[in-house]
């Protein structure tokens, strides 16, 4: 009897580890399962982001392309016209769309033009030229040129590009070194670094009233370029800050994230062919500054083209939608 007793509970001492053991067993199991379900579900959610960045990126790269294949045409009109102007015969040059259709690189060559031939004169038409230029010569009417005719070698004048914001040369920049202006409650003096050999430009900006001095150090900005510098009260301006403007307010546009100092801006739709320095009497700004915009995604327009940094993304306003996009006239061209 004291055996089949104590037999019994040894049986339910070595039991009960047994079931703490497969408790376990089934809780690790069920914890694996969790992972993997959520290790599964994080892998589908990772694959749908690099989709859409993929997407992203390709539709970035196809306004780069467009934009590019725009300036090839562009330049291309421009050599023909010259290597006319320089009466050099044009051989038939294939289109961009012609030279990717085709089978391997096409090299266009510029000949130029032969003399015609020169007749050697003998002695009696030399001794009758010569008795014929002895008579009085008849005055000849003058021939009038025909309209838009050059002066020199009668060659056709080279086509300007079209007023548009492709005239305009803004790239980013950021602000090295900021001030106020000695003697305009209403100014900063910054040094904006534009990723150039010289250093950084010197730029006058009517901003006191809009952002505060420490928001203004190291801020990365998009500069206009290519105005003609001019004196704001007696300090020589370089360029001007690109801004949303509105009766509300006034903000600073950014460039795209992972933008540095040099960086070109270009517009969606208009290739990039700016002057080196914007003739004031030909009132290129003024013309194009009208139709500079945010969106209603605070992007910064021109008409329906959006600024862009080719590879990185859109330049934006912070929250002004739908405004005008310049930076304050009255300041740029008024204060002196």
């Amino acid at each position: 009897m004291f055996g089949v007793a104590f037999g019994t509970v040894v049986k339910r001492i070595f039991s009960v580890p047994r079931l703490v053991k497969m408790s376990d067993l089934q809780r690790i199991l069920a914890n694996n399962k969790a992972a993997e379900e959520l290790l599964e579900s994080l892998k589908r959610e990772l694959k749908t982001i690099k989709n859409e960045q993929v997407q992203r990126k390709i539709a970035v790269l196809q306004a780069e392309n467009e934009t590019l294949r725009r300036q090839v045409d562009s330049c291309l009109k421009k050599l023909v016209a010259l290597e006319v102007a320089h009466g050099k015969v044009q051989i038939p040059v294939p289109t961009p769309d012609e030279v990717r259709a085709g089978s391997g690189p096409v090299t266009v060559k510029m000949e130029p033009v032969a003399p015609p031939p020169v007749a050697k004169e003998t002695p009696k038409q030399e001794t009758q030229q010569k008795s014929e230029s002895k008579a009085p010569k008849e005055k000849k009417p003058k021939k009038e040129k025909p309209a838009g005719e050059a002066k020199q070698g009668g060659a056709p004048p080279v086509e300007e590009p079209p007023v548009d914001v492709g005239r305009l040369d803004m790239r980013v920049g950021r602000i090295v070194e900021v001030s106020r202006h000695p003697d305009a409650d209403s100014l900063y003096v910054e040094k904006i670094d534009c990723g150039e050999p010289n250093g950084p430009r010197t730029v006058i900006s009517g901003l006191v009233k809009y952002v505060p001095i420490e928001q203004m150090q190291n801020r990365m900005v998009v500069a206009l370029c290519n105005l003609k510098p001019a004196k704001m009260r007696g300090i020589l301006s370089e360029a001007m800050v690109m801004c949303a403007s509105s009766p509300d307010g006034v903000e600073i546009l950014a460039p795209p994230e992972g933008s540095v100092p040099g960086d070109l801006v270009h517009v969606e739709g208009y290739p990039r062919v700016p002057d080196l320095v914007m003739n004031p009497k030909k009132k290129i700004f003024e013309t194009v500054a009208p139709d500079l915009k945010t969106n209603s995604e605070l992007v910064a327009c021109y008409r329906d083209g959006a600024f862009v940094v080719p590879g990185k993304g859109t330049v934006k306003a912070q929250t002004l939608k739908n405004v005008q996009t310049a930076d304050l006239r009255k300041d740029r061209y008024g204060a002196r």
